[in-house]
C-alpha cells in the first residue's frame, strides 16, 4: 500500500480551487491529510489516461476531490459505456465494476478493494434465476443493475430503481421476475399494471430505516422535507414526501430548495449534495455502508499506482449480459 503523502505548499495550491468547493462539509484539519492524495491521484490518472467512475454514496473527499464522472448506477454505466480511455477506475461496489468491464470489454477496468462488495447482489445467484425462469416458463427476467455479472446474463433486461417502471413496462407483457430488491419490486408494483414476481432480496443500508424514523424527523425538526430511497421497506415510503432514485432525490433538492431536508438513503450522499446546496439544511441520517466505504484515496492511488485490482470477466458471462444492460440503455 502508498506510503503516507505529505501536504506540502505545492499540494495546497494544487487542490485549492477543489477544497473551496468542499470546505462546508471537510474540516481544514482533515483537508490536509486527503490533498496529497487528491493531487496525486489527479496526476497520475492523467498520465495513465484513465478515469474514475464515482457513485453518489463515496465520500466527499472522493466525490468532489477526484471524480471524472459522478452518478448513479445508470449513470455510471452511460459513462462507461462510453469512454475513450485506457483504464476505468470504479470507485462503487463489485457489481458496478463489472457492469464497466461488460459494457467495455477491450479496456482495463480496476476497483480498488475487492472486498467492495453488495449485500443485494449477494442475495441471489445465476442458479437463483435459472430455477426461476423454469418454474415461470417465458415469463421475462428484469434484474436490477445491483447484481453480478452471472445474474444480469441471466437476464432478458436490467433496470435501476429510476427507470424500473419504464422498463417494466416496455416489455408489453403482463407478468414479469423482477429481481432481487423485494422493496424496489412492492414499490414498482405499486406503480404499473404488470404483475411481478418477487426475490427476497433487500439492500441493508435501506433495510435498515423504518417509518417510525421518519415521524420523529418531523417532530424534531420544524420544515423538514422527507425524501426516500425506493429501497427502502414500504412504511418509510409511505412517510415521505418524495421517493425517487439517488438521481431523482439530488434533482428534487436542486428544484425545490427546501429550508431542511432529510435523504434517506446512504449517508454520505447527502453531505456531497450539501455541497452543491449550502443553503439548504441537511439532516443526515447516518446508515452507512460498509462496501462503498472501503474505497479510499490511498486505495484509489495503490490502484492507479499498480493496475489493481482487475475485474474479469468469463466472455460468454459477459456477452449476455451485456445484452441485458444494453436492452436498459436503448430504453433508458
Amino acid at each position: 500500500m502508498t506510503t503516507h503523502l505529505s501536504y506540502t505548499p505545492e499540494v495546497a495550491r494544487q487542490t485549492r480551487a477543489i477544497y473551496d468547493r468542499v470546505r462546508h462539509v471537510i474540516p481544514e484539519a482533515e483537508w490536509g491529510v486527503h490533498a496529497p492524495y487528491v493531487a496525486a491521484i489527479n496526476e497520475l490518472k492523467r498520465e495513465l489516461n484513465a478515469v474514475l467512475l464515482v457513485h453518489n454514496y463515496q465520500t466527499p473527499e472522493i466525490f468532489h476531490g477526484v471524480a471524472d464522472y459522478t452518478g448513479d448506477s445508470l449513470g455510471l454505466a452511460r459513462e462507461a459505456a462510453k469512454t475513450d480511455a485506457d483504464i476505468i477506475v470504479q470507485c462503487g461496489v463489485h457489481f458496478m465494476a463489472e457492469t464497466s468491464k461488460i459494457l467495455c470489454p477491450d479496456k482495463k477496468v480496476l476497483i480498488p478493494d475487492l472486498r467492495a462488495g453488495c449485500s443485494l447482489a449477494e442475495s441471489i445467484t445465476g442458479a437463483d434465476v435459472r430455477r426461476l425462469k423454469a418454474q415461470y416458463p417465458g415469463v421475462p427476467v428484469v434484474t436490477y443493475v445491483n447484481t453480478s455479472a452471472d445474474v444480469k446474463a441471466e437476464s432478458d433486461i436490467c433496470c435501476t430503481s429510476g427507470n424500473a417502471v419504464r422498463i417494466v413496462e416496455s416489455l408489453g407483457v403482463d407478468r414479469v421476475i423482477f429481481l432481487p430488491d423485494q422493496y424496489l419490486g412492492r414499490y414498482v408494483a405499486d406503480q404499473t399494471d404488470v404483475e411481478l414476481i418477487l426475490w427476497e432480496g433487500a439492500c441493508e443500508v435501506h433495510e435498515r430505516f423504518t417509518g417510525q424514523e421518519l415521524r420523529d424527523y418531523r417532530r424534531q425538526f420544524d420544515h423538514i422535507r422527507v425524501i426516500a430511497h425506493p429501497e427502502c421497506p414500504p412504511d418509510v415510503l409511505a412517510e415521505a414526501d418524495y421517493v425517487g432514485s439517488t438521481k431523482g432525490m439530488i434533482d428534487w433538492v436542486g428544484d425545490h430548495r427546501p429550508e431542511r431536508v432529510v435523504m434517506i438513503t446512504e449517508c454520505s450522499m447527502s453531505d456531497n449534495v450539501a455541497v452543491e446546496h449550502p443553503e439548504v439544511e441537511f439532516v443526515r441520517p447516518c446508515n452507512l455502508c460498509p462496501h462503498m466505504k472501503r474505497i479510499t484515496l490511498p486505495k484509489i492511488l495503490h490502484s492507479l499506482q499498480t493496475g489493481t485490482h482487475e475485474i474479469l470477466i468469463d466472455p460468454e458471462v459477459a456477452r449476455r449480459a451485456r445484452g441485458a444492460v444494453e436492452a436498459m440503455l436503448e430504453v433508458a
